[in-house]
């Protein structure tokens, strides 16, 4: 499978891409920055980014939920 599942600003150049990607027989969740190069029509991927396998996404959700719940409780959220 290769899909997109999110995109969202990071800045006025830049994006970032959650998706879920396929690579040598492994199936991957992929959060990346995109960038528009100069000279470029369309947005690339940098290697900024992570790439883990799907099944450490309840590993993945647990810590941002703590992340979140830290900001929150010092007022940054």
């Amino acid at each position: 499978m290769d899909k997109t599942i999110s995109v969202f600003p990071k800045n006025k150049f830049q994006e970032i891409r959650v998706g879920i990607r396929e690579f040598k027989g492994n199936d991957l969740i992929d959060i990346r920055t995109w960038t528009m190069t100069q000279g470029a029509n369309e947005m690339v991927p940098t290697a900024k980014g992570v790439t883990i396998n799907v099944h450490l996404l309840s590993d993945l959700k647990k810590a941002l939920e703590e992340a979140e719940k830290i900001l929150k409780e010092n007022k940054m959220l």
